[in-house]
């Protein structure tokens, strides 16, 4: 295989001044075993006490090429990632193009990258590549930018179509994005003698309607900054983003959040963080009871949308908020106020507590606030080489909120546990 590629990169036309070709293959598998006592989708109508047991598994092979053409940074870039992900056992599961792009890089810090690409800036609350799933996060787009030492700048824009609509015009449903089109700008400002970064977030989503007749075009736009003051021994993070424009069903929206997280670092074997987060909610927001239907009659959007980022990060590692939806569709919005702390005995290994205090932001018609609380340990090591075990386990102990809000059954101490391992080599690599 080596020898056939280092042929046909020899084959390559020459061009006027020296040139270098890198080309390399990279892997990533990764299989997470989950065991879960206690749902967290909407309408679960498993019995109290039901067992859920489940094998995930994610295989990504990637190839990167890079042109350089005597200047220090690559002319050209290429990377093609393909992944396969599913859940062993399972009758289907999916293979798909996780990566496609070139990159042309124009010098000074300019460049232009074309094609399928993650996302993924500041804390990746709002753009993410949500690592953690099978799937990950990545855009069908264009981005064009400058990255410079203390300044940065990203476009991006994106317009999806699907290849059945040929003649139906432009109307978008059913694709591999729930978006029709996105425009996102993103400008980050680095303060080295603070020092602080600064950032700031200008987003604009093109929805398609509901009803294929109206062809209806909805665009809701998001602004927000994310700022990280980082002395030394500490880390202070906090961001702000607002939400506006029309969804798809012509209702107007009305979002926000806002969150700080501080951690301190006092050696290289300690890390403690305490946060709070607070996502918008609609209001007046109840669902009925089991066995029942009806909806409350919502004029304006007021639940805060993470949209693209990764989620697990955030608000609770059992993964009940902004993952899975609620009834109807519509979110109660939250609060998350939360702190832990890490400890590495050793260099390899990482052992990690967390606590949650979870509520909902708007009052409800039928219930209280108080969701419940949430204790969470992690352990990780990294044995080198790309390759690394981890584990971790999570209680959760809802409130009767909890109960009326996911439908669940009425046992409300939760448990979820989880073990992965994943491996992520480098199997080939030359330079010509």
């Amino acid at each position: 295989m080596r020898k056939f590629l280092l042929t046909v990169l020899c084959l390559l036309p020459a061009a006027a001044g020296a040139q270098t070709h890198n080309f390399w293959l990279d892997s990533d598998f990764m299989a997470r075993g989950e065991l879960r006592v206690g749902g967290n989708a909407a309408g679960n109508t498993n019995a109290e006490g039901d067992l859920a047991a489940f094998m995930l598994g994610r295989v990504r092979l990637a190839a990167d090429y890079q042109l350089y053409t005597g200047k220090s940074s690559p002319l050209l870039e290429l990377r093609v990632a393909g992944q396969y992900s599913g859940t062993w056992g399972a009758e289907s599961s999916a293979l798909t193009l996780y990566e496609g792009w070139a990159k042309l890089n124009w010098g000074k810090g300019f460049f232009a990258q074309l094609g399928r690409q993650p996302l993924s800036y500041d804390d990746q609350r709002i753009f993410g590549s949500d690592d953690w799933s099978m799937t990950g996060i990545s855009h069908d787009g264009i981005k064009l930018g400058y990255d410079g030492s203390r300044h940065k700048v990203h476009l991006f824009g994106a317009f999806n179509q699907n290849p059945s609509n040929i003649s139906g015009g432009t109307y978008y449903t059913g694709g591999l994005q729930p978006y029709k089109g996105l425009a996102a700008l993103w400008y980050h400002w680095e303060l080295p003698w603070i020092p602080l970064g600064v950032s700031f977030t200008v987003t604009d989503i093109m929805m398609q309607g509901e009803t294929q007749d109206a062809k209806a075009v909805f665009h809701q736009q998001m602004a927000g900054t994310y700022l990280h003051f980082h002395p030394e021994k500490w880390s202070v993070e906090a961001a702000y983003y607002k939400q506006m424009g029309r969804e798809e069903h012509s209702l107007p929206i009305d979002a926000w959040m806002a969150g700080g997280k501080v951690k301190f670092m006092p050696t290289a074997s300690w890390a403690f963080r305490v946060g709070y987060d607070y996502l918008s909610g609609d209001s007046d927001f109840s669902v009925p009871a089991g066995g029942q239907i009806g909806m409350q009659r919502h004029e304006v959007i007021r639940g805060f949308s993470s949209i693209y980022g990764s989620r697990h990060s955030f608000y609770g590692a059992m993964d009940f908020f902004y993952l899975s939806a609620y009834y109807g569709g519509f979110t109660p919005g939250l609060q998350n106020a939360y702190a832990g702390a890490k400890w590495k005995p050793i260099p390899a290994l990482s052992i990690d507590l967390a606590y949650h205090f979870l509520a909902t932001a708007a009052k409800l018609s039928n219930a209280e606030k108080p969701l419940g609380h949430e204790v969470e340990v992690s352990a990780g090591y990294d044995f080198g080489h790309g390759i690394s075990l981890s584990m971790g386990y999570t209680f959760m102990r809802g409130t009767e909120t909890m109960v009326v809000l996911k439908r669940s059954s009425d046992k409300r101490e939760l448990h979820w546990a989880w073990i992965m391992f994943r491996a992520t080599p480098r199997f080939l690599q030359f330079q010509r």
